[in-house]
């Protein structure tokens, strides 16, 4: 008898969004906006590191928790921006990048019949996560433009089975940040439950215009129920070393170490020397969102001699912008046609929706060289209504 092959445990998923854009970028040559990763180099500092920590043998396992100096650095950058205690050896540990943290967590937790709160645009390794761990995606959508939570709506999707709900603060796609206010019906919603919270704040250091990051970990109410995760990725310009964190109660991360030892143990050793020599000598985590905040101004200034409608970027390295006065295509039918046609390469929000809600809204990354910012601006100049 043939091999038959079994049911997938992801039937819906297929290659993403990202990749998919930006393998038609290259095949297009256009300018790639789309996949969300720096075209620059991180500080040389940094890369120096990498290759004297080699080259001292710093080549084997690393501890299951991470190397001691990078977890004492990761307490400290806590204490520097957010005046918030975490314990090296029993509450932080590093990962091999934030989304095997997010994995982790979920897989630590979540069993089958459990109930998950994600907020629609959401990342997209959320859903697969909860769902190859036997949970239930419950969604909520926050709507264009603005992209506000409703607060409500999460109230009445929180029930007994409700075992954990996710934050994307700030959030990817849409920029939003977290105000008090979001806090506050938070802490409320969570009061006298066993839900546990998983705050994805890989953007937590690139806010803009004077807005704060609020951290869960500020709240006491939340902290104790609360797994902040955290991207040097994103932090250093190191996209490609894969190098996160998450921090915890200990007695959450216990039970996240319990699985992480056997997903992938431990972390890529030379790289986290190499971050923790570095963050020795960096005391000013603000100068990041400056950095990133003129790139946003330039974008935005330059899109607005364009047809497009932008939407309100309060954090991380995404602008969106509303192309419905451009045309009526579908948006990824739109971000193919943008490829090329006017070769710039850009992500469709429909892909952070389950039922794929199509809003006419598209994402640019920003995180890229002036001169890569401004051919695509060259290129978008061209479009007319």
């Amino acid at each position: 008898m043939a091999f038959k092959l079994p049911n997938s445990k992801l039937p819906d998923v297929k290659t993403t969004i990202f990749t998919e854009m930006s393998l038609l970028a290259q095949q297009e040559n256009a300018v790639n906006l789309s996949q969300g990763f720096p075209d620059y180099q991180p500080d040389e500092n940094l890369i120096k590191y990498l290759g004297d920590f080699a080259k001292q043998g710093q080549n084997q396992y690393a501890p299951l928790f991470g190397i001691k100096e990078l977890r004492e650095e990761i307490s400290r950058k806590f204490n520097l921006q957010y005046q918030v205690d975490y314990q090296p050896d029993s509450e932080i540990n590093v990962t091999a990048g934030a989304t095997q943290g997010i994995f982790t967590i979920i897989s630590a937790f979540v069993e089958k019949g459990d109930e998950v709160i994600i907020f629609e645009p959401a990342y997209d390794c959320y859903e697969p996560s909860i769902i190859l761990n036997g949970g239930i995606v419950k969604n909520v959508k926050m709507l264009y433009p603005d992209y506000e939570i409703n607060w409500d709506e999460v109230k009445n999707l929180v029930s007994e089975k409700t075992k954990m709900i996710i934050i994307n603060n700030p959030n990817n796609p849409s920029g939003k940040i977290l105000k008090q206010k979001d806090i506050d019906e938070l802490i409320s919603i969570v009061k006298n439950t066993d839900i546990i919270i998983l705050s994805d704040e890989v953007y937590e250091s690139i806010t803009f215009d004077e807005k704060p990051h609020l951290t869960l970990a500020k709240y006491p109410e939340l902290k104790e129920r609360t797994f902040v995760v955290g991207s040097f990725g994103k932090l250093l310009h190191i996209t490609g070393w894969k190098i996160g964190y998450v921090c915890a109660p200990s007695d959450l991360m216990n039970e996240f170490r319990k699985v992480h030892q056997f997903n992938v143990f431990c972390v890529n050793t030379p790289a986290q020397f190499a971050i923790s020599k570095y963050l020795q000598n960096v005391d000013d985590f603000q100068s990041i969102s400056t950095f990133f905040q003129t790139k946003r101004n330039y974008l935005k200034s330059a899109l607005k001699e364009t047809p497009f409608e932008l939407l309100d970027c309060e954090g991380t390295y995404f602008l969106s912008a509303s192309f419905g006065a451009i045309s009526d295509k579908q948006d990824k039918d739109f971000c193919y046609w943008l490829t090329k046609e006017h070769k710039v390469a850009t992500i469709p929000f429909s892909a952070f929706y389950k039922d794929k809600t199509d809003e006419k809204v598209i994402r640019f990354c920003f995180a890229k060289e002036q001169e890569t910012l401004e051919k695509a601006i060259e290129k978008l100049l061209k479009i007319k209504i």
